[in-house]
């Protein structure tokens, strides 16, 4: 038997990814090497737009916990600089706190209901894919395995066997002027205020969810997840002494939080399950030549790697899970018109490499030095600029670049994000929203019958009634939330559905 699509990593990328398939009706096997589902803290929540993208596949309230849509952060940083972005128009940031292990735990819920099928302990060690598909060699828990699928998705993280055998480059390189020494620790009560700032011996006050750029590196700690009465501490060194071989203890954590303080702080040891000790030399930036080789796709990390700062990580590629789903739903389904697929990588690698930038940009304002400490001042100034704070609010969001949707002349509306168009629609918004929940494409009809033309395409395309918005006849949304066209209907509506979504039957 061949399988449609297999996905190695049931990360939150891969499940998302799988749940994308499985809205669009195209099996879907996930393989794990864990042998379960696992707790270990890695991400601590999403930032950026896709905290809004969560929210049209109706998976934000399950995720935050709590009914009713998302709102934008009105506090935030760059660098270790705030920014107050309570007072700006139109802020495009969204933040939600919220482990990773509750992030893959939805995730997999909302998989596993939709139809996909996960196999832990199962890890890929080879493949081989010639013109029509992918032979798989599976280690099991039963012994070795060999499937075949049409497609192979890697999303098996920075150091994906995939990437690796499917013979793509890895560019980049590694920082690593820095030591990071991060876990869970026991804050004592009586240096927690109130308002969870923490009160050092000195007199500093340091507020949670912040980089605290000290002499002796960079703090930050956060109450984040069930940990009961543990907080989630990190102190990044660049001065501290180089690491051994020796395995990370809890006192290696405890010492570079004194020395980056330059106080004794006593943390204690956490309790519980599972608690988080990780040390980490530098960082890797690296970009994968091509997201595609063949059949075999890459996805998330496999991708791209890039420092933490900020937390753009799952904003990534969760946002290439979105992308890439419906677009190989069409190449499983028949219909994909050429060089579709191929538009993957055309919009995503640009947005990989925008955040690497602004992540390596973040960690160099981080850095030690009179040099930095005088472009720290400088951006300070120009962040007191509304229209500043918003630019760098839409660069951390993910939202200052948007797609080519290849029109030479496109309405202004053109690559726009539906979450920003949604409330100016004045009727039809809560059909639209059901519509793209459900991941399908939609043309919005705006003026009655713009729509006429797109008969040919109602296997696959919905066409909702609706008032206001832009100015415009109609829009052509894609099922990520992107829209595809906007305008006049005899002006090129047919066009952008076959670009988008093929020929018509």
């Amino acid at each position: 038997m061949t399988l449609d699509v297999v996905i190695v990593g049931a990360g939150p990328n891969g499940l998302l990814l799988a749940c994308e398939l499985r809205l669009a009706g195209v099996p879907v096997l996930l393989l794990e090497r864990s042998p379960g589902l696992g707790g270990e803290p890695r991400a601590n929540g999403l930032m950026g737009r896709v905290v809004q993208a969560m929210d049209l596949r109706g998976l934000y309230e399950p995720l935050a916990g709590r009914p009713g849509p998302p709102a934008p952060t009105p506090w935030f940083q760059y660098g270790g600089l705030p920014l107050d972005l309570s007072g700006v128009a139109d802020n495009p940031l969204f933040a939600l706190p919220v482990p990773q292990a509750r992030i893959q735990q939805v995730l997999a819920e909302r998989a596993r209901a939709l139809g996909a099928e996960i196999r832990y302990g199962h890890e890929v060690i080879g493949f081989a894919q010639g013109d029509d598909g992918v032979v798989i060699t599976v280690r099991a828990p039963d012994g070795d395995q060999r499937l075949r699928t049409r497609w192979l998705v890697g999303a098996d993280g920075g150091h994906s066997l995939v990437r690796k055998h499917a013979g793509i480059d890895f560019r980049g390189g590694a920082d690593d002027r820095f030591v990071s020494h991060l876990g869970h620790a026991v804050i004592p009560a009586d240096r927690l205020g109130p308002d969870g700032t923490l009160a050092l011996p000195d007199g500093r006050r340091l507020w949670p969810f912040a980089h605290h750029r000290l002499p002796g590196g960079v703090f930050t700690f956060a109450r984040l997840g069930d940990t009961g009465a543990a907080h989630l501490v990190a102190a990044m060194e660049w001065t501290g002494p180089r690491p051994d071989d020796a395995p990370v203890t809890f006192a290696d954590l405890r010492d570079a939080v004194d020395r980056v303080l330059d106080v004794t702080l006593s943390l204690g040891p956490p309790t519980g399950a599972a608690p988080l000790l990780r040390r980490l030399s530098g960082v890797n930036l690296r970009q994968a030549a091509s997201y595609r080789a063949g059949r075999v796709l890459l996805l998330g990390d496999a991708a791209h790697v890039h420092p933490a700062v900020g937390g753009p990580g799952l904003n990534l590629g969760l946002q290439d899970a979105l992308n890439l789903g419906w677009k190989l739903a069409a190449e499983v389904r028949g219909w994909a018109p050429p060089g579709l697929l191929d538009t993957y990588q055309a919009e995503r690698a640009p947005v990989g490499r925008r955040v690497a930038l602004q992540s390596r940009a973040q960690l160099a304002l981080l850095a030690p030095g009179d040099d930095v400490t005088a472009v720290r001042e400088l951006l300070a100034e120009l962040l007191r600029q509304e229209h500043t704070r918003r630019d760098v609010a839409a660069l951390l969001a993910g939202a200052d670049q948007p797609y080519d949707m290849g029109q030479p002349d496109p309405h202004p509306a053109t690559g726009a994000w539906l979450p920003d168009l949604l409330p100016t629609l004045a009727r039809g918004r809560a059909a639209v929203l059901d519509r793209i929940r459900a991941a399908r494409p939609v043309v919005v009809e705006l003026v009655d019958g713009a729509a006429a033309v797109t008969a040919g395409w109602r296997d696959r395309v919905d066409v909702v009634p609706a008032r206001g918005g832009p100015d415009a006849t109609a829009l052509l949304v894609r099922p990520d939330g992107h829209l595809a066209w906007a305008g006049d209907t005899a002006d090129g509506l047919a066009g952008a559905l076959r670009r988008w979504f093929g020929s018509p039957r």
